[in-house]
């Protein structure tokens, strides 16, 4: 950590992140966890730690910056279950914003949200997963939904929503492909986002029960993927389990 947060990498990526034909350039979930980082430096009771943040800040500016340009004129959300998703981005997004105290950009992304989600309805559940996802479109509207509702109100819009929630682990055919190890992931990111519904919804809601059960269940399916000796999974698989077992998005 030392060595990579100085003053002049972070100059440099400040630099290669506002260089010509770069905006796009991991937008939105690249740009997500830089703010994940950012949050987690500002939360951690520790001098270097305290360091790290404020020399992260110029790259941390930079990205709210292109984030807060963009999503307004990103009329639609993207609902797929890789890098692109909009929901899974914008919830990490939310909690930077709530924990750093950055008031102005958590409107922003807030507001996106309720434009994006709340009229949805009857999310296709039973259409996942595409072959090479790692995040579930439907549960990651769901999870960051339930960051901007009340308790009561996002119970109802949950219910026509995702009338039914049916799933099962998904399996991995080829430790060796990239792509095809991304099931691995989704079982860890369904089984958090599904700890997020939970934690929202009412202490006297029906659901609460069989959602809790069905995300230890991919918790365990989820863990048991990530072996080292595979860099297509290992590279990236810790993140998500890390973030799962800590209770981050909690």
């Amino acid at each position: 950590m030392a060595r990579s947060l100085t003053p002049a990498n972070i100059v440099q990526e400040v630099v290669y992140l506002n260089g010509a034909g770069r905006n796009t350039f991991e937008r939105p979930y690249g740009l997500a966890w830089l703010l994940q980082l950012a949050a987690e430096l500002k939360e951690f009771d520790d001098p270097q730690a305290r360091q790290w943040s404020a020399t992260l800040r110029p790259l941390e500016q930079t990205v709210t910056t292109r984030i807060a340009e963009w999503l307004p004129k990103l009329q639609h959300p993207i609902r797929v279950g890789e890098h692109n998703n909009t929901a899974f981005s914008m919830g990490l997004m939310l909690d930077y914003a709530r924990v750093t105290g950055n008031t102005a950009f958590g409107k922003i992304v807030e507001s996106r949200a309720r434009d994006y989600y709340l009229k949805d309805r009857n999310c296709p559940l039973a259409y996942e997963p595409s072959g090479e996802d790692f995040l579930s479109p439907c549960l990651a509207e769901a999870d960051v939904v339930r960051r901007i509702l009340p308790s009561a109100e996002f119970a109802r819009w949950l219910t026509d929503f995702l009338p039914r929630v049916e799933l099962e682990p998904t399996l991995v055919s080829d430790v060796t492909d990239g792509k095809a190890y991304h099931l691995a992931g989704l079982n860890l990111s369904r089984a958090w986002m599904l700890e997020g519904i939970v934690s929202k919804l009412p202490a006297a809601d029906a659901r609460r029960k069989p959602f809790t059960t069905l995300a230890a269940k991919l918790r365990v399916t989820g863990l048991d993927a990530i072996k080292g000796e595979h860099y297509e999974g290992g590279h990236w698989l810790g993140s998500f389990a890390v973030y799962l077992v800590s209770g981050r998005g909690l």
